[in-house]
C-alpha cells in the first residue's frame, strides 16, 4: 500500500513475515497507518490482527520485512495499548490503574497527578478515580484500559477488539467515545476488530486481511466526515460501505488473495 497524498506515515510495516514455529502466521504483509487516522484491521480469527499489533507494540520482532516510524512517532514515544481484556489490577483503584505506566516510568505520584486527572476526564471516570474495577461496570472498566494507554500521551494507540466482549449498546456508545477522544487528542490508532460495522463506523480506511498466513487482501477507504453519529448508522452510505467491506472480506476467506 504506496502511501499518496496527505499526512505523514506514522508507522508503516513493509513485507512483514511472523512465524511461531512451523506456523506462519504473516507473510508479505504491508500495512501503513498515518497521522491522525483510524485504521481498521478486519479478518476471520487466526488470520494474525493481533499478531500485528504486538510487532508495531514491540512484544514481537518480524521474521523477515521491517517496520519503519516516522519522526512523529519516535518523538512520541512507545504507543498506548488496549487489549480485549481490560487487565486491571483489582487491589487497586481506578486511579492507581490509570498511573501505572507513568509509575513504572519513574514519576511520582505529584507529578503524574495532571496526566492522570486529564485521562480519566477524557474517558468520562473523574468522579470513579477512588472506585475499584469490582464496583465497575465492564463498560467502566474498558474505559480504565483506555485511560491508562492515553495517560502517556502516545502518538499512536493499538486496540485489539477492545470491545468485543461488552453488549451493543455499551459497544455503540463506546465506539462514539472513542471518536470524540481521537476527535480531542489527535491520536492515531490501528484498530483490530471481527465487526464489518465497527470497522465502517470508526474507520477512515479498513484493511481486510487473508487468513492464515494473513496478508492484507485489500483497503477501503470510508469517506463518510466525522463526526459521525447514530445517523450515520441508518445512513445508505453507512450500508453500502458495509456491503461493500463484507463481499471483500468473502474473498478474501475464499482465498482469493493467494495471488496477490
Amino acid at each position: 500500500m504506496a502511501a499518496g497524498a496527505g499526512p505523514a506515515a506514522l508507522v508503516a510495516l513493509d513485507g512483514v513475515e511472523k512465524r511461531f514455529g512451523d506456523l506462519l502466521a504473516l507473510a508479505d504483509f504491508t500495512l501503513e497507518a498515518r497521522e491522525g487516522e483510524l485504521v481498521a484491521l478486519l479478518g476471520p480469527s487466526g488470520c494474525g490482527k493481533s499478531t500485528v499489533l504486538r510487532l508495531i507494540a514491540g512484544l514481537a520482532r518480524p521474521g523477515r520485512g521491517r517496520i519503519a516510524w516516522g519522526p512523529a512517532a519516535t518523538a512520541a514515544g512507545p504507543p498506548g495499548v488496549v487489549f480485549q481484556d481490560p487487565t486491571l489490577m483489582p487491589w487497586a483503584t481506578v486511579e492507581a490503574n490509570v498511573r501505572l505506566p507513568l509509575r513504572l516510568a519513574g514519576i511520582a505520584r505529584r507529578d503524574a497527578r495532571p496526566a492522570v486527572a486529564e485521562a480519566l476526564a477524557s474517558v468520562g471516570l473523574s468522579a470513579r478515580a477512588d472506585a475499584y474495577p469490582r464496583e465497575l461496570s465492564g463498560g467502566m472498566r474498558m474505559r480504565v484500559s483506555i485511560a491508562r494507554a492515553l495517560v502517556t500521551r502516545p502518538a499512536l494507540l493499538l486496540m485489539d477488539e477492545p470491545f468485543a466482549a461488552l453488549d451493543e449498546i455499551t459497544r455503540f456508545r463506546l465506539n462514539d467515545d472513542l471518536l470524540a477522544i481521537r476527535a480531542r487528542r489527535g491520536a492515531t490508532i490501528v484498530f483490530v476488530t471481527h465487526s464489518v460495522f465497527e470497522a465502517v463506523f470508526l474507520a477512515d480506511r479498513i484493511v481486510v486481511m487473508t487468513p492464515r498466513p494473513g496478508r492484507a487482501f485489500r483497503e477501503i477507504a470510508v469517506a463518510a466526515p466525522h463526526p459521525r453519529t447514530a445517523a450515520f448508522r441508518q445512513s445508505p452510505a453507512f450500508a453500502a460501505r458495509c456491503r461493500e467491506v463484507s463481499a471483500a472480506l468473502a474473498a478474501a476467506m475464499e482465498g482469493a488473495g493467494d495471488d496477490l
